[in-house]
């Protein structure tokens, strides 16, 4: 019966149960334990791993360019973090009420790590998360057109809860490339959140789109409805590549 137990576990993909049911079995302090008590142990494992194996799955999908999270954030570092919004960020309300973050700053202070921080965390809270570099995204969705599946590539990415839109603002887009920038915001627009991480400050966009009205209507949707971090200060790479600021947990401490 045991042998048959352990079989059907392992048919139902519950490794983790079957594993911790034989261990059970193996030691003599279970016996002390009640039939329900001793099932709660199995089914609180298999319901961790199953987290588990979820929360790596949104990370794997998410590509994000850093291996970031916020508990390794410092704010002693002066380069204008405010505690109470980085606070409020965490929480992830921003994100249930589909808010946008813009992240902006000279190069080196820490914009990527941030939104790969923010990321994280909101993959950590079950939401789906997506890192892509802007240039990239304009490509794929331009490969998309020709191979007639950009309407399924921008439905993907409007389901994405939080979308990372990192080195935005870093040249001059094309026709096209307005076009599906629009399609990307507007789809998005009150339904999900975007992070913007840019060098370049808000009032600079419209150079980079290229064309007023497209311009004044991204900015529209991802502009008013934002959180705004503006990072000031010198690089901050030198010191964050130094080994002795590897956290435990595998990230860099920003």
């Amino acid at each position: 019966m045991i042998h048959q137990t352990v079989e059907q576990l392992l048919a139902m993909a519950l490794k983790v149960m079957a594993d911790r049911f034989k261990a059970q079995l193996a030691d003599p302090n279970m016996a002390v334990l009640s039939f329900e008590e001793r099932l709660a142990l199995l089914v609180d494992a298999q319901h961790a791993a199953m987290v588990d194996k979820a929360l790596q799955q949104r990370l794997s999908r998410a590509g994000m360019r850093q291996n970031a999270c916020l508990e390794n954030l410092d704010l002693q570092v002066p380069r204008g973090l405010d505690r109470g919004t980085i606070q409020t960020l965490a929480s992830g309300t921003w994100i249930r009420r589909h808010l946008n973050c813009i992240i902006t700053g000279p190069a080196g202070v820490g914009k990527s790590w941030i939104a790969c921080a923010l990321g994280n965390q909101a993959a950590r809270d079950g939401d789906t998360v997506l890192y892509k570099r802007l240039s990239r995204l304009l490509d794929e969705l331009a490969i998309a057109r020709l191979d007639g599946r950009q309407a399924r590539a921008l439905t993907a990415i409007a389901r994405v809860k939080v979308l990372i839109l990192d080195d935005w603002a870093m040249f001059e887009l094309t026709a096209d490339q307005r076009r599906d920038l629009m399609e990307v915001i507007d789809d998005r627009h009150n339904r999900a959140s975007t992070i913007i991480a840019t060098q370049v400050p808000t009032d600079g966009w419209h150079s980079m789109i290229g064309d007023p009205t497209y311009a004044d209507a991204i900015l529209d949707r991802l502009v008013h409805n934002s959180y705004r971090i503006k990072l000031t200060g010198e690089s901050i790479r030198p010191r964050i590549s130094e080994p002795e600021l590897i956290h435990t947990t595998g990230g860099k401490k920003d």
